[in-house]
């Protein structure tokens, strides 16, 4: 099983993120049913382990917060952009839950994230979208903002490859108090 924790987004801010695919040649945009903020990926687990992961995620106490998304940019491998994401404020309580999440990670026997947390919603993928048509695409949309999101859940999700894009399913929702 390939697992990750995340959080999902609401549908009308999905829909609103959505309004910003578009005008980058070789960007592979991902559809609005993937966009979540990833806290945690684990990667491939064996079932019993996919259990110790539930359980320990489950023992989890963290209240509920508001997060809004701000701003856009790329992230680069060997100086190329490879992805476009919109950003999401820092804020204390989602720093804590994730840190919380990575405990308990590592508490059901995953190593540490070396990873620094870069909370995100992955809009798409660039192969080879260089240029003026990038520049101008993060200029127009570098002012974006959402009104502020509650956030009353985090979830364990389950990723499969698909042809055109990862499937991703909900596998188990914790309440946040």
């Amino acid at each position: 099983m390939r697992l990750f924790v995340g959080l999902d987004l609401p549908w009308e801010l999905r829909e609103r993120l959505a309004l910003l695919a578009g005008g980058i040649p070789g960007a592979r945009w991902l559809p609005p049913e993937n966009y979540h903020i990833t806290l945690r990926f684990i990667g491939e687990v064996a079932a019993h382990q996919a259990e110790e992961i539930d359980l320990a995620l489950a023992t989890l106490r963290a209240r509920g917060f508001s997060l809004s998304l701000t701003g856009v940019g790329t992230f680069e491998k060997a100086g190329r952009p490879v992805a476009l994401w919109v950003g999401v404020e820092r804020n204390a309580q989602l720093d804590l839950l994730q840190s919380k999440i990575e405990t308990a990670c590592q508490r059901s026997g995953l190593e540490p994230e070396r990873r620094r947390f870069s909370p995100h919603v992955t809009l798409a993928r660039l192969d080879n979208a260089l240029g003026p048509k990038l520049v101008a695409y993060l200029q127009s949309n570098n002012l974006f903002r959402s009104e502020p999101v509650p956030v009353e859940h985090f979830t364990l999700f389950s990723s499969r490859l698909g042809k055109e894009a990862s499937v991703y399913t909900a596998e188990v929702e914790y309440a946040l108090a």
